[in-house]
């Protein structure tokens, strides 16, 4: 998946860190497209151009998401990837508005982690077994993105407090 191959963004899940703990906000976003999804992301990610239909665009929707991590710090694993695709829909929708990067500060999971374990294996489920994260308390409760932001979240604060971040 490439934003460079016409690839568009179709989800956003983020949840609120606050006082070192998740916190009972988040934000959780599905996106129409206005474009057909090819197979393989389908394969990928399992929505279909049918479930999106009903939901808002990105233009529709944005600022809202805008709004809500403009000055915040953004804790994503695997950055240039999200911020490929959050940046290109920033600049087609909302052309004149500045990156994400210059809105929020970025702090990358698979580089810390690259960092604090050389060698090693740094996926999200690497890191979920090295840092002894409970997902089966998530299941239930949190499905796509946000269920990602919840245990990208839960791998953030014990990566923070084992390794005196």
């Amino acid at each position: 998946l490439d934003p460079s191959e016409d690839h568009r963004l179709i989800e956003v899940g983020l949840i609120e860190i606050a006082d070192g703990s998740v916190s009972n906000f988040y934000y959780h976003q599905y996106f129409n497209t206005e474009r057909r999804i090819d197979p393989g992301a389908v394969e990928v990610h399992g929505i279909t151009n049918e479930f999106l239909a009903p939901w808002p665009s990105f233009k529709e929707e944005g600022r809202t998401l805008l709004n809500i991590i403009d000055g915040h710090e953004l804790i994503i694993h695997n950055a240039p990837f999200d911020l490929g695709f959050l940046n290109n829909e920033i600049s087609l929708t909302m052309p004149g508005e500045p990156p994400l990067e210059q809105r929020c500060r970025i702090t990358d999971t698979l580089l810390l982690a690259r960092k604090l374990h050389p060698g090693q294996r740094n996926s999200c489920s690497a890191l979920i077994d090295r840092y002894r994260v409970d997902v089966s308390i998530y299941e239930d409760a949190y499905a796509g993105a946000l269920y990602d932001a919840v245990l990208l979240a839960q791998i953030f604060l014990k990566m923070r407090i084992e390794n005196d971040l």
